[in-house]
């Protein structure tokens, strides 16, 4: 079985060449992008196992980078940013990235959370029970496939959002605080803000409910955290 494949995406050479050589000394095979069209460019031909995108890049920005790739593919995506107020990292997170770390960062801790993430992908590859219909098949979780379907159409979920969802509906009608899915869903080394999983939810809810104004499977509990409505 080949390396595993991580596209980096910076336009700062000294930063790239640090995140491919510890990378590499770590058992992954390294494609670089020094800007967005190549980015995209290398995505579509080589299909990379993670993406490492820095936000401020000099021709497409990260962020438009980032929803062109998920438009395509659910691939992991950790955003590098120097940006360090809370709503543009959680704005990261609302167009589709996984994870995030802000400039300047340890490139042992970055090796850490690429494998981190990897991992989670892996780990939901591992079949469950099958497949769980709700409300009346509104709703269909096919844990073979790793597929979603509402009224009979595929949804496009992020890794972390398919997670967050079967972490919720596996146990209908319990309630999730953000902690207890901050443990089952990023892990316990996760160092981030709460609200990372409110944006995660926001926008498993755009994609899963029939009416996002008003939810049904996706619960908030006011002051608590969530759970999951489905029957």
């Amino acid at each position: 079985m080949g390396l595993k494949k991580v596209l980096v995406v910076d336009d700062e050479a000294n930063i790239v060449d640090v995140i491919k050589s510890y990378l590499e000394n770590s058992g992954y095979e390294v494609l670089v992008a020094y800007n967005g069209a190549k980015a995209i460019q290398i995505f579509e031909k080589e299909s990379p196992s993670l993406i490492i995108l820095d936000l401020m890049l000099p021709d497409i920005n990260g962020q438009d980078v980032c929803k062109t790739i998920r438009k395509r593919s659910n691939i992991p995506i950790l955003m590098l940013t120097a940006k360090v107020e809370e709503d543009d990292l959680l704005k990261g997170l609302d167009i589709g990235a996984d994870d995030y770390m802000t400039k300047p960062f340890s490139p042992r801790e970055l090796v850490a959370r690429v494998a981190a993430l990897l991992r989670r992908v892996k780990g939901e590859r591992t079949p469950l029970s099958g497949i769980m219909h709700f409300n009346d098949g509104q709703i269909v979780i096919d844990t073979l496939k790793q597929e979603v379907k509402k009224l009979d159409k595929v949804v496009n979920l992020t890794p972390i959002e398919y997670k967050i969802l079967l972490t919720l509906a596996k146990y209908p009608l319990k309630v999730f605080t953000r902690e207890e899915l901050i443990s089952n869903v990023f892990g316990n080394d996760f160092n981030g803000y709460d609200r990372t999983v409110d944006t995660h939810i926001k926008n498993l809810r755009k994609k899963i409910e029939i009416d996002n104004k008003k939810p049904i499977f996706i619960l908030t509990v006011h002051g608590t955290g969530y759970r999951f409505g489905g029957e």
